[in-house]
């Protein structure tokens, strides 16, 4: 990635080649750091043996290795954070690096489109488009149109349509035999019992809308 970008530096690694040989080297760092402090915990086990044996002077030379040897520990330990600081300097390069190129090609991707669509080319197929869909308006407009029907109709025409409509439904009214519910008997009392009286059936008036009704129906 680096190379592409800037070009690669004679005897210069790549980022993921360097990262890990520092990882590498950070992980024997680590296990060095674990054997001294196995020998400093050892000297201390040796100091307290010479002290029970009253052997002073011996104790205080292996508490000096002790401290020899957790002087070297803080060392390892200081080289281990520069190598996690350069890690993390590599890896915030190389992620830059990636970006910057991802957006370099962002841009060139985004130049060539831009110059194979211009404003031209733009406007021309817009027009294109819309004369294709007027065309195609008129046809679907030709083609839903009734065959042999005026599409447009005289409003007075069908209001006296209506009307005419209106008189026949109420003359078919007027033709319809009327019913006339038969009446019930009237009762009429004699001496010692009751006897039935039927009433007329049709009176004057009833005959003469009958007879009204026959001669319309003819």
């Amino acid at each position: 990635m680096f190379s592409r970008l800037f070009g690669k530096p004679k005897g210069v690694e790549d980022p993921v080649s360097t990262i890990e040989k520092l990882t590498e080297t950070l992980r024997l760092l680590e296990k060095k750091e674990g054997v001294l402090q196995k020998k400093a915990a050892a000297e201390v086990e040796k100091a307290k043996q010479f002290t029970k044996v009253k052997n002073k002077k011996a104790a205080i030379q292996c508490l000096k290795k002790k401290r020899l040897y957790e002087q070297q520990v803080e060392q390892l330990g200081n080289f281990q954070l520069r190598i996690h600081d350069q890690m993390i300097m590599l890896e915030s390069a190389k992620a830059t690096t990636e970006t910057v190129q991802a957006l370099r090609t962002g841009a060139q991707v985004m130049k060539a489109m831009q110059k194979a669509t211009n404003i031209d080319s733009v406007d021309k197929t817009m027009d294109e488009i819309n004369e294709q869909t007027e065309t195609m308006k008129q046809i679907q407009e030709a083609l839903s149109a009734p065959i042999g029907i005026a599409a447009d109709f005289d409003e007075d025409e069908l209001e006296a349509e209506l009307e005419e409509l209106e008189s026949l439904e109420l003359e078919d009214q007027l033709l319809q035999p009327t019913t006339v519910p038969a009446q019930p008997a009237k009762q009429v009392s004699v001496v010692g019992k009751s006897t039935l009286r039927p009433s007329k059936e049709h009176n004057a008036d009833e005959d003469e809308l009958a007879k009204l009704q026959a001669e319309m129906a003819m």
